[in-house]
């Protein structure tokens, strides 16, 4: 096989080896360098829950302490006898109720109390920092209702075939219990969903425009809320939100068109509706039929996943996301040592100075825009491994017999926990991820990125490993997650984390000018897996220009930290960068992400934001004529 060149595909040279000689796993859509650390991290709490089984006596449920909480939780979940004998037997009392509901204020009553124990609801809501004073706390109130991935599966042509499919999924599931069997057949009954869905999703904005922080930062007294929604007051009241005299709604249109929805609509279609709510929200936890038939559709059809996962891989998920700072605990301890995060500190006191370097030496920023950047930049909080204080779930109520009980049990939990952080005020020491959680992010409101612990391990970091791998790795994640805080979205939070306009007009404009040359690019791309699908620029844009940021200001960082750098010491940087991307990824796994997610597929994540830098092109003397050959006055360089 002739070796690919870098200077042709530097995505493939790196990668072409393991691509050719992996496969994606039957129960994912994709695989990779991330995947594979998530691998192995479910591994590591899955010998926590084992551990915490075996260590936790009958007579300690129920549990009042962190490793009985993981115990009774993993051994409700794994009891499958317990579970195919109740059969539907946990639902049957809210699809009863829901039958009942005679009038529209009862209706999203209902629903709202519902949403309560994790139902998935019309209108998503949850405590998040007010971007206009970020030292309080508010009820922010998003759109929902609809079970594709975005609204462009219910109006795109393209999509057709998948939105079929999720009717005869909803009738499948109606079918299994016995939902619409009286009235009407279950392929009508399903058919009346759709339509309904397809005109919510009329009412939502796109994934673009979802993206626009000023757009969706509507502060709203109950008065201004009661205007748009006419049903809110019943909402809120049922959610246990009722003491609230501002919210925050990232679409009031949305909630405009709802409400009138909810008054037009036959009551009939919105319980048939409410119904697959709550058939579909609880089929992971109820017997085989549902949770096979939930899988047929979610993961082999949209997602081209060919098995389901295994049971106790499921438990894993479980149990992280109902106790997951419990399981943190035990996984820090186990997996976590301490010298990982002194280098990595160190690693992030690096890439701030070095963005501070390049920030004060930019040529295209005012002196007035480029101090309120340093300003921001100092104010950066990193957190690093684990928070410094754990979650406490105490008061959580769980049951090592019954599984659906501990499932609603745990979701009121972090419901109402979630509601009284509105009355306490931010926690700056709060993480939003699980120290086992293969990620890192930035949130703009906290001006804070995060880096937890599963992440900081090969091939992202190894305390072994050369400078370069480093500094292309990991240190071009953290340089990404900083470059957030000056993408096109962070770039509008001050440093406190307000949303204002730091920027003179013409900053702005000179940023722009670069950013649409970004979008431009990227809109050019087509996977490989998905060929006749193209990247949406500007959903992406936030992750492209955090990756280019990242990767340009990690070799700086790298150049700082060695005093120089030489040619093979840069290709050493950029093959540690390709090597982090590497993914094989089904088609139909590929077409979810690009029509919905904001990060460009992994390639493109390696290739495209190379050919913009002039670091790489000198690396490995790339010429005209080259693949991966970028024009000069076509680099975009912005920070």
């Amino acid at each position: 096989m002739t070796e690919i060149s870098a200077r042709q595909d530097l995505y493939r040279h790196v990668n072409g080896a393991w691509l050719n000689t992996h496969e994606i796993p039957a129960d994912q859509g994709a695989y990779g360098a991330f995947m594979e650390l998530r691998d192995e991290a479910e591994e590591a709490v899955h010998e926590i829950l084992k551990d915490a089984e075996l260590d936790t006596s009958a007579t300690r449920f129920p549990a009042d302490q962190p490793t009985a909480r993981i115990a009774a939780l993993y051994r409700a979940f794994m009891d499958t006898d317990a579970i195919e004998a109740r059969g539907l037997e946990p639902i049957a009392g809210e699809l009863g109720q829901i039958e009942n509901v005679s009038t529209p204020e009862e209706f999203v009553a209902l629903s709202a109390q519902l949403q309560r124990q994790g139902i998935s609801g019309l209108i998503a809501a949850g405590s998040m920092q007010d971007a206009g004073d970020p030292q309080r706390m508010l009820l922010h109130l998003i759109q929902g209702g609809i079970g594709l991935p975005d609204e462009s599966y219910y109006r795109d042509e393209k999509f057709a075939e998948i939105l079929q499919a999720y009717q005869d999924h909803i009738a499948a599931m109606f079918s299994l219990t016995g939902i619409g069997g009286d009235n009407l057949q279950t392929g009508d009954a399903a058919a009346a969903v759709v339509d309904l869905e397809k005109k919510i999703a009329g009412y939502h904005w796109d994934v673009v425009a979802v993206r626009d922080a000023v757009k969706r930062y509507n502060l709203l007294t109950r008065e201004d809320l009661t205007e748009v929604f006419g049903l809110a007051n019943t909402y809120l009241a049922a959610l246990g939100a009722d003491d609230f005299s501002e919210v925050v709604a990232w679409q009031p249109d949305f909630l405009t068109g709802i409400n009138q929805l909810l008054h037009d609509e036959p009551l009939d279609t919105w319980k048939l509706w409410l119904q697959f709510q709550v058939i579909s929200s609880s089929a992971p936890y109820l017997s085989d039929d549902l949770v096979n038939e939930d899988f047929d559709f979610y993961g082999r059809k949209l997602a081209g996943t060919q098995e389901v996962k295994a049971r106790w891989k499921r438990a894993v998920s479980f149990v992280n996301g109902a106790v997951g700072e419990d399981v943190a605990q035990l996984y820090v301890a186990k997996h976590f040592p301490a010298g990982h995060k002194e280098a990595i500190d160190e690693l992030v006191a690096t890439l701030l100075k070095v963005y501070r370097n390049s920030i004060s030496s930019l040529d295209w920023m005012s002196s007035e825009t480029r101090q309120r950047a340093l300003e921001k930049l100092e104010q950066f909080n990193p957190m690093v491994g684990y928070p410094v204080k754990w979650e406490d779930y105490s008061a959580m109520e769980v049951f090592h017999d019954d599984l659906m009980r501990s499932v609603r049990s745990a979701s009121a939990f972090h419901f109402d926990r979630d509601l009284a952080k509105i009355e306490e005020g931010p926690d700056p020491e709060e993480w939003h991820m699980t120290p086992q959680t293969v990620n890192a992010y930035y949130s703009p409101v906290e001006n804070a990125i995060v880096f937890p612990a599963a992440i900081l391990q090969p091939p992202f970091f190894d305390p072994q490993a050369s400078a370069a791998e480093n500094f292309g790795g990991i240190g071009a994640v953290i340089g990404h997650e900083i470059g957030h805080g000056f993408d096109d979205q962070g770039s509008r939070y001050a440093g406190d984390g307000s949303l204002h306009d730091w920027w003179t007009e013409t900053d702005r404009e000179a940023f722009q000018q670069r950013t649409g040359q970004l979008v431009d690019q990227y809109n050019q791309l087509h996977p490989a897996e998905a060929p006749d699908y193209q990247v949406n620029g500007e959903l992406t844009l936030g992750e492209n220009i955090g990756d280019l940021g990242g990767l340009g200001i990690a070799h700086q960082a790298l150049e700082l930290y060695l005093g120089e750098t030489t040619e093979e010491i840069d290709r050493e940087f950029f093959i540690a960068w390709a090597t982090v991307w590497r993914q094989l990824t089904r088609r139909e796994t590929m077409i979810t992400r690009i029509s919905a997610d904001p990060h460009s597929p992994n390639e493109f994540r390696c290739n495209q934001v190379v050919k913009n830098l002039d670091s790489f092109h000198r690396a490995f003397g790339t010429q005209p004529g080259d693949d991966m050959w970028l024009d000069e006055d076509q680099r975009v360089s912005i920070w």
